[in-house]
C-alpha cells in the first residue's frame, strides 16, 4: 500500500495534482461501440474472467482470443445446429454458466482468436433464435447487451451482439454482491437506496429514505446512525426487482436471479467506527461513494475512499443531486474528483459513464480493472440517469469465480458474528456472514472466544438470507441464525462460531506490519488505538515497536499489540486497520502469539 494514501486521511488541502500518464476522463467507444485497453489495466487475473474489452486497430477490430476458463464465449455464428452439436452447445453453455455463478457473456459474431468478423441480418437472428432455445434448455434467459456494426469491407451491414445469459435460480442460490455504500453525510446516500429498492421517486425532501431507517433520532435527524441493509434484485430477464411490485423480501428473493445487497454506512464523522465496522466486518464485493454535485469533495468522503482504498475494496462513485445544480457546477464536481482520483496515492482511472453502452462497458471494465472507477452523475429526484445505475449494477459480475467459491466451501465451517438479537418466540439470533464452508439447519458448532479464551457448544436452528427461510448457507454468504434459547449474554460482537473440529488460535498479543497513514505527533509502546480486523474491535496497547523507538506519518514498522479486554480469534494474513483521534494506520497481521489451545468450557453440558 503506498504510504501517500495518507492524502486521503490527513488534513491536506484535498487538491492532489493528476499523475502523469494517466488518461484523463476516459470516455468508452472507439467507432465500434466499445471500449479501448485503460491506462493501468494491469490486472492480468481477469484475462480469463469476465468479458474484454475491445482494442482500438485501424485494420479488423479484434478481441483478445478466447479463454478455456471463465465465463466468456465466442461464436461465429449458430444457425440451425444439428442436433448432436445443439447437445455440445448445451454443455458449453452450462460450463460457461457455471464459471460465472450463474451468468456467462456469449459475443456472436467473433471468432475464437477474438477477430471480430460480424453477420448479416439474417444470421443474426437465426442465431439470437438459437442461442434462446439453448438457453431454454439449461434453465436460463438471455438479454442482449448491445449489438454493433463491424466496419468491415463488405456491400452489406454486418454485425456483432453481446449476450448476457442467467440462469432461472435454484435451490435459492441467486447470485448475491455486497455493495458498501459510503460518503459524506447530507451527501443522499440513503435517499438513493430508498429509491432504487421502494421503485419511486423522491419528493425533494428525503420522503425515499425514511423506509432505511432503524431508530426514531435518524428519522428525527435524517442521519444514519447504524448500518441498514437494503436489497435489489434482478430477475433472469435482467429486470428490475424491488419492493414497488413485491410486498416482501421473501418476494424479491423467489423471483430474482441476482441480488445486490446494499450496506448503508453512517456518513457522519461521529459515526466512523460504525462505518469502519461495516466496511472491515461485512466483506463488501464493491463500494458505492456518493457524492453530492452541489458540495464535491466535502467532509468525510476524502476519508471514505482513503478507507475503500486500504482495505482493497474496488470503488465507484455515484454523483447525486444533479436536479439542485447547474451543469457546469456538475462537472466541476466530476473534475474535482478526477484530480483527486489520479493522485499518486490513488492511482485510478475515472470514466464517466453518460449512456447505456458506457455503463455496460464500464461494468465490465470495473470487474477486470481495479484501477477504473466509474461515475454516475444522476439525480433521486428528476431520475435522471438513473436507469445507467441500474444497468451497471444488471450487469457488473461477481469477483471470485466458482473454482474459488468452491475451495472455501470445502474447508471447515466459520462463521463471523456482527449482529446479536433476540427475537420474540425464536429466542437468539446472530447475524453475520459465513467465512468459509457450508451450514446447515441443526448443525452443531462451537462459538467464542469468551473473556477466558474458551468455546461453547450451541445448535444451529432455522437460516434466514435476505429475510427469507434458507436450508443451506455457502461460504460467502450472509445471513442470520436462530440459536434458540441460547443466552445471549455470552455472545458478543467479533465472536465466531466454528466446526468443534477446527483448533482456532485465540490470542491476546499479535504482530502486525503497518504504515502509519496519519499521525499528529510520534507512535510510540504504550500507544493505546481502536483495532479494527474483519469483525474484531477493540482497544488494544502497543506492546512493542521493533526496530524503532517512535514511527511518525508515512513511516512502516512492525508492531506487537496487546488487547486489552478480551483475547481474540485471528488469522495471519488478515487486514488490520487501526485509528486514535486522528491517528490512522493500516497494515497486515504477520504473527500470533496464541494462549492455550482451544479448551471446552464447564458449562458445556449445561447448554446442550
Amino acid at each position: 500500500m503506498d504510504a501517500r494514501v495518507s492524502d486521503l486521511f490527513g488534513s491536506g488541502n484535498g487538491h492532489g495534482s493528476g499523475s502523469p500518464g494517466v488518461a484523463s476522463n476516459v470516455k468508452p467507444g472507439n467507432g465500434h461501440g466499445v471500449a479501448p485497453k485503460k491506462a493501468g489495466a494491469k490486472n492480468k487475473k481477469s484475462k480469463a474472467r469476465f468479458s474484454r474489452t475491445f482494442k482500438p486497430s485501424n485494420n479488423t477490430p479484434y478481441l483478445p482470443p478466447e479463454a478455456e476458463e471463465g465465463n466468456i464465449e465466442y461464436k461465429l455464428k449458430l444457425v440451425n445446429p444439428t442436433q448432436y452439436r445443439f447437445e455440445h452447445l448445451a454443455t458449453q453453455m452450462k460450463w460457461r454458466l457455471q464459471e460465472g455463478r450463474g451468468e456467462a457473456v456469449y459475443q456472436i459474431g467473433v471468432e475464437d482468436n477474438g477477430m471480430l468478423v460480424g453477420l448479416s441480418e439474417e444470421d443474426m437472428r437465426a442465431s439470437l433464435k438459437t442461442l434462446h432455445r439453448l438457453a431454454e434448455k439449461v434453465g436460463a434467459d438471455i438479454t442482449v447487451l448491445r449489438e454493433r456494426e463491424v466496419d468491415y469491407d463488405s456491400d452489406e451491414p454486418r454485425k456483432i451482439a453481446e449476450v448476457l445469459i442467467r440462469k432461472v435460480p435454484d435451490d435459492q442460490q441467486f447470485l448475491d454482491l455486497r455493495v458498501a455504500v459510503l460518503g459524506n453525510v447530507d451527501s443522499g446516500k440513503s435517499t438513493l437506496l430508498g429509491v432504487l429498492t421502494q421503485g419511486e421517486l423522491d419528493n425533494g425532501r428525503g420522503r425515499a429514505r425514511l423506509n432505511l431507517f432503524r431508530h426514531l433520532h435518524e428519522i428525527q435527524t435524517g442521519r444514519t446512525s447504524s448500518i441498514s441493509f437494503e436489497i435489489l434484485g434482478f430477475n433472469s430477464k435482467g429486470e428490475v426487482v424491488n419492493y414497488s411490485e413485491s410486498r416482501t423480501a421473501e418476494e424479491i428473493c423467489e423471483s430474482a436471479s441476482k441480488m445486490i445487497t446494499f450496506i448503508d454506512l453512517a456518513g457522519h464523522h461521529k459515526y466512523l467506527k460504525t462505518t469502519i465496522f461495516g466496511l472491515t466486518s461485512y466483506c463488501p464485493d464493491f463500494a458505492m461513494l456518493v457524492v453530492s454535485a452541489n458540495t464535491g469533495i466535502a467532509g468525510t468522503t476524502r476519508e471514505h475512499l482513503g478507507l475503500a482504498m486500504a482495505l482493497k475494496v474496488p470503488i465507484f462513485i455515484v454523483i447525486s443531486k444533479v436536479d439542485l445544480c447547474t451543469r457546469a457546477t456538475v462537472e466541476r464536481t466530476v473534475r474535482q474528483l478526477e484530480r483527486v482520483l489520479k493522485q499518486p496515492g490513488c492511482n485510478k482511472v475515472p470514466m464517466v459513464v453518460s449512456s447505456t453502452d458506457d455503463a455496460v462497458t464500464a461494468a465490465q471494465q470495473f470487474a477486470q480493472s481495479p484501477n477504473i472507477t466509474p461515475i454516475f452523475t444522476l439525480s433521486s429526484v428528476s431520475g435522471e440517469s438513473l436507469d445507467l445505475l441500474k444497468v451497471f449494477f444488471n450487469i457488473i459480475p461477481p469477483l471470485s469465480n466458482s473454482k474459488e467459491q468452491e475451495e472455501l466451501m470445502q474447508q471447515l465451517t466459520e462463521f463471523q458474528v456482527d449482529e446479536i438479537y433476540t427475537v420474540p418466540e425464536v429466542g437468539t439470533v446472530v447475524g453475520g456472514t459465513l467465512y468459509s464452508g457450508i451450514c446447515r439447519e441443526g448443525d452443531h458448532l462451537v462459538v467464542g472466544p469468551t473473556d477466558s479464551g474458551q468455546f461453547h457448544k450451541l445448535t444451529i436452528g432455522s437460516i434466514q438470507r435476505n429475510r427469507s427461510a434458507c436450508r443451506v448457507l455457502r461460504a460467502g454468504q450472509a445471513a442470520t441464525l436462530a440459536l434458540g434459547n441460547f443466552d445471549r449474554s455470552l455472545l458478543r460482537k467479533g465472536m465466531v462460531m466454528v466446526s468443534p473440529e477446527m483448533d482456532p488460535t485465540i490470542c491476546w498479543m499479535f504482530e502486525a506490519e503497518i504504515v502509519l497513514l496519519f499521525h499528529a505527533k510520534t507512535f510510540h509502546k504504550g500507544f493505546q488505538v481502536t483495532v479494527h480486523i474483519g469483525n474484531v474491535r477493540q482497544t488494544a496497547t502497543v506492546a512493542a515497536v521493533y526496530g524503532k523507538e517512535e514511527l511518525r506519518t508515512g513511516e512502516k514498522a512492525v508492531v506487537l499489540f496487546k488487547f486489552i479486554k478480551h483475547p481474540e480469534y485471528l488469522k495471519v494474513g488478515a487486514k488490520v486497520l487501526f485509528r486514535e483521534g486522528v491517528t490512522k494506520g493500516i497494515g497486515h497481521v504477520t504473527k500470533l502469539q496464541p494462549i492455550a489451545q482451544y479448551q471446552p468450557s464447564q458449562s458445556e453440558d449445561e447448554e446442550v
